[in-house]
């Protein structure tokens, strides 16, 4: 698990701008016109750098992954902007490599929705803000640079909160953090959005020590599974979950459910009783019920770019490097806090 803390003093050092062809910044400390109806046909990636794929991992804990319902009726159009994502067993998380958060890998079965194809960028936030049902997002130190607030740029400085009110007012929603995993992975078990390649910071997306977010779409060879586009850099995104460490060891985890805050509250007790500090990242284990923020930004490093990754903040904090991507039910049982 990776916390952002230290990407904060390294986004406000570097604001020189994706464009900036300095070599790969820091590593962080282990933190942290776009509608279409019909998502592409998934590519097959190169062989697998980073998760291992569903073939070897033994059948009785994670048989490969498969379609759900192929034979149902089509599902309906997309809403502007978004994209569809099949519903689907797939496999989540990793048994080796990334944190300890990430494990065990296990098998999820999820029903379809939609996701924006890309994150909400600032002009789009601020119609939200001129109809007066979301407030400003931040505005001093690095989140009020001009460098971050053009109109295609992913909107930055906003809460959870913040990201929630905006997905209601479009009669949509966050992501759960399940989804996200599934339209970033797809079924294949790819280590990146893009497939299996090394991050390339000239394809694949906005990260590595660039300076401030490119325009939302800037890297279409960086696409994930099902279209979509910034899965991996630019900001961070607020999922609707909240952080649960014991999240895969659950007995919801197989339909990508994390436990309660009071089970999450008993869980980082744990934690720190039996001193496995590190367990959810470089940073002290939280003392309070956090949220999830996946996908990796601008300043972060290429590796860290995985799929499994999971970052967690309290959902108050208005991050510099955190803005969000809403998503949509294809069914009526829309999953709201």
């Amino acid at each position: 698990m990776r916390q952002l803390y230290g990407c904060l003093a390294l986004a406000t050092a570097i604001a020189t701008g994706c464009n900036n062809t300095a070599k790969d910044g820091p590593k962080a400390a282990g933190t942290p016109s776009l509608a279409a109806t019909q998502p592409p046909t998934p590519s097959a990636p190169a062989p697998a750098t980073g998760r291992p794929k569903a073939s070897a991992v033994p059948a009785a804990s994670a048989p490969p992954a498969t379609s759900v319902a192929s034979a149902a009726p089509p599902p309906p159009a997309a809403p502007p902007g978004m994209l569809i994502v099949p519903g689907a067993t797939f496999n989540r998380g990793a048994d080796s490599g990334g944190e300890r958060d990430e494990r065990p890998r296990h098998q999820v079965t999820l029903p379809g929705f939609f996701l924006d194809k890309t994150e909400v960028t600032n002009g789009q936030y601020l119609e939200c803000v001129g109809a007066k049902k979301c407030r400003m997002y931040r505005t001093d130190g690095t989140a009020g640079k001009k460098e971050f607030r053009g109109k295609d740029q992913p909107v930055m400085g906003v809460s959870w909160d913040d990201a929630k009110t905006y997905c209601e007012w479009k009669d949509r929603r966050l992501p759960t953090e399940a989804e996200w995993e599934l339209a970033a992975g797809g079924t294949d078990d790819r280590t990146y959005p893009w497939g299996n390649d090394k991050p390339d910071r000239k394809k694949h997306g906005c990260f590595a020590g660039y300076g401030y977010p490119k325009p939302v779409a800037s890297f279409p060879e960086g696409a994930g599974p099902y279209g979509h586009l910034d899965l991996a850099g630019n900001v961070w995104e607020w999922v609707q979950d909240m952080y649960d460490p014991y999240a895969y060891r659950r007995d919801t985890a197989k339909v990508g459910k994390p436990g309660s805050c009071e089970q999450i509250t008993a869980t980082l007790d744990e934690l720190r009783k039996t001193k496995q500090f590190g367990f959810t990242g470089s940073n002290p284990i939280p003392v309070e019920c956090e949220r999830v923020l996946r996908g990796g930004a601008y300043n972060y490093r290429g590796d860290g770019l995985r799929v499994t990754n999971r970052v967690h903040h309290p959902g108050t904090w208005r991050l510099p490097m955190a803005g969000f991507r809403c998503a949509k039910s294809l069914q009526s049982d829309e999953r709201k806090e």
